[in-house]
């Protein structure tokens, strides 16, 4: 049987990977049954990921990637029609331009509070001082290039979040009740579809007002749910043990204080008692000697 290795950036929030491309090949491996040994990297020398080996040669374009899965009879789309697989290239395009830039380092409080974070956490030292910054700087090119004429950030933020809110209304439409975008089975459509969306939902986001408009999506919700059940069960799993631990121990260190507090209040009210009881039991035996005089 044929083995591919493939390395990717690390997921997490119950993802594999947090980076788009590494999701798109990685479900797309999962669609087709691809046996894949999967390496996860947090270095930046590797900034180009995916990267896939197979047969002393590596590929490092998503499109290099998915034709050598189809060169080896792992190919989802071989039934579709030209409409169809036009239909994917469009929307390939439309996720590029109208959804992608929405993902990157463009809200201000996400980026403080969680993108550059992460990214500082999961590189190594000294190259998390250095690179998450890099990947910022090359994000606000990306802006600047699609945006020549603003100067101000918030203008080009407002647009951003515009276009990308119409391409998940979009979205939304065109899945309608079904379980995926062109037919019964999943195809390289939904893989696409997917790392965009997933990583969206997924990630705690400080400021989720895209995330919220997604989420109002429901059939897409639906939708990642879906695939990551079914494909991702493990990571979802320990994902979701991992946060219900730091919910309990967060709860175990919000409550101590309460609890100590109630226990010193009890305590205070149960010696008050006593001292009252001891009082009022000494001045009615003083009363009683003196009746007995």
């Amino acid at each position: 049987m044929d083995m591919f290795e493939l390395t990717i950036w690390k997921g997490d929030w119950g993802l594999p990977s947090v980076d788009t491309e590494c999701l798109q090949v990685l479900v797309y491996a999962k669609f087709n049954g691809i046996p894949l040994k999967i390496n996860a990297a947090g270095n930046p020398f590797n900034s180009n990921l995916p990267i896939l080996k197979y047969n002393n040669y590596t590929f490092t374009k998503v499109k290099d990637i998915i034709e050598v899965f189809r060169e080896n009879n792992y190919n989802t789309e071989q039934s579709l029609s030209r409409k169809e697989c036009a239909k994917i290239m469009a929307y390939d395009i439309m996720l590029k331009e109208k959804l992608f830039p929405a993902l990157q380092w463009v809200d201000e409080k996400n980026v403080n509070e969680l993108i550059r974070p992460w990214y500082c956490k999961a590189m190594p030292f000294p190259f998390n001082f250095y690179y998450p910054g890099k990947f910022e700087r090359q994000a606000r090119v990306i802006f600047e290039a699609l945006y020549p004429v603003e100067d101000d950030m918030s203008i080009i933020e407002n647009k951003v979040y515009s276009e990308a809110q119409k391409c998940l209304t979009l979205l939304s439409t065109s899945l309608g009740e079904s379980l995926y975008f062109l037919n019964e089975k999943p195809t390289l459509l939904d893989a696409v579809v997917y790392s965009y969306l997933a990583p969206l939902l997924k990630a705690p986001l400080p400021n989720p007002a895209l995330q919220n408009h997604l989420k109002a999506c429901t059939n897409l919700v639906t939708f990642v749910a879906r695939i990551s059940e079914r494909y991702f069960s493990n990571e979802c799993h320990e994902y979701k043990t991992k946060e219900n631990a730091q919910n309990v121990k967060q709860y175990t260190h919000n409550e101590f204080p309460n609890k100590r507090r109630t226990q010193l209040v009890a305590g205070f009210f149960v010696t008050l008692m006593m001292a009252t009881y001891a009082f009022s039991t000494g001045i009615l035996e003083m009363y009683s000697e003196r009746g007995d005089t």
